[in-house]
């Protein structure tokens, strides 16, 4: 797949950033309005001003009946030059049905090879992430809006904020560093638990070699592993993998020759059978065939953590495939933003990722 990369520009105070609702519409639910407010203030602190996207506040039930209010949002934002950057509100299940919307229209695929714009957000939003992958933009892996601009705490999260932050001019990330705390999931969003501070835990693994040695480099591409299945497998919705198959989202096998998979788990938290479910799927359908290595993400609130790395060992069955474990991105709290198609070096030994080219345009 011989596609020129195309890299969009670090922020700056002034820069304008769309607040999309691309699969859940629970931000524009009366319980996320405290989220809003909070995010808001944050992004203008920062000096960037949001811009909530006209369908983006519509509520669960709009969007959940109305993919092409989702996906118009996302095609208003790539075709306004005034916007530096799409953040997303937050993940869901069925991203995949905007991609009619987006991959047919002509204009919107000018505008994202033309017009490229920081894109972030994690889990479903994986689905975005590999289109934007196929027409070759980066994008980045990373907080969404009511998750990490939203938190409830006093502050954002000190890693997860480093990590937002390199978006911006002169604060552009490297490496990827392990976080020296993790923090376990909220069970109070109210604004009763405005303010208070997420439950943290002193990282007793860092990263972790769980097969291979030396080094490997590659560009990242990858996602959520629930999402990355539901792609292959039609249990959620019968006809995701047709749907994503016509626009050929994951490629082939192929396609992935020298790539670095990334993979992490959903909040679902998938018990050890349908987690070593989902990565047979993926091995089965040849995503393991011409890969350099895997990085794997710390699991939510280390649920099924040594279990996890064992399946890897033995659904992988090839222990020359290096599988670097437990790194801070997607669900697990705080997170670090992985770009797409980056060429990266990871260093089994010393354990150790670190970014071989520019993460944006200069």
């Amino acid at each position: 797949m011989n596609i020129k990369k195309i890299k969009p520009r670090q922020l700056k105070k002034g820069d304008r950033a769309a607040i999309v609702s691309l699969s859940s519409g629970m931000l524009g639910e009366d319980f996320c309005s405290h989220n809003i407010e909070i995010g808001t203030k944050r992004l203008r602190e920062y000096g960037i001003e949001p811009v909530f996207m006209e369908n983006s506040l519509k509520g669960i039930g709009y969007l959940a009946s109305n993919p092409q209010a989702r996906a118009q949002d996302l095609k208003d934002a790539f075709s306004d030059d005034s916007i530096s950057a799409v953040i997303c509100a937050i993940g869901g299940d069925d991203t995949y049905r905007l991609m009619p919307y987006l991959m047919e229209d002509k204009e919107f695929l000018r505008n994202v090879r033309n017009n490229p714009k920081i894109f972030t957000g994690f889990s479903d939003t994986t689905i975005n992430h590999l289109m934007f992958s196929k027409l070759g933009m980066v994008s980045y892996y990373g907080p969404a809006f009511i998750t990490d601009l939203g938190e409830i705490s006093d502050e954002m999260l000190p890693y997860t904020k480093t990590a937002f932050e390199g978006f911006f001019k002169g604060k552009e990330i490297t490496k990827i560093t392990s976080s020296d705390v993790w923090y376990e999931t909220r069970t109070d969003f109210s604004p009763a638990a405005i303010g208070t501070e997420r439950t943290a835990h002193k990282e007793e693994h860092g990263f972790e070699a769980v097969q291979g040695r030396g080094s490997f480099t590659g560009e990242l591409f990858g996602g959520c592993l629930e999402s990355l299945y539901d792609i292959i497998n039609p249990s959620r919705y019968e006809d995701e993998p047709r749907v994503c198959e016509k626009y050929s989202l994951l490629g082939s096998p192929d396609d992935l020759r020298g790539k670095i998979l990334f993979l992490e788990t959903c909040e679902e938290r998938p018990e050890p059978e349908k987690f070593a479910m989902e990565l047979t799927a993926l091995k089965q359908k040849g995503m393991f065939e011409h890969i350099n290595g895997i990085i794997a993400g710390k699991p939510e609130d280390e649920v099924y953590y040594e279990e996890y790395k064992q399946i890897f060992t033995q659904v992988i069955d090839d222990p020359d495939l290096p599988v670097l474990y437990n790194l801070n991105f997607g669900h697990s709290s705080p997170r670090c933003v992985i770009p797409y198609g980056i060429q990266t070096k990871v260093d089994m030994d010393n354990k150790s990722v670190e970014f071989l080219e520019p993460l944006f345009v200069k």
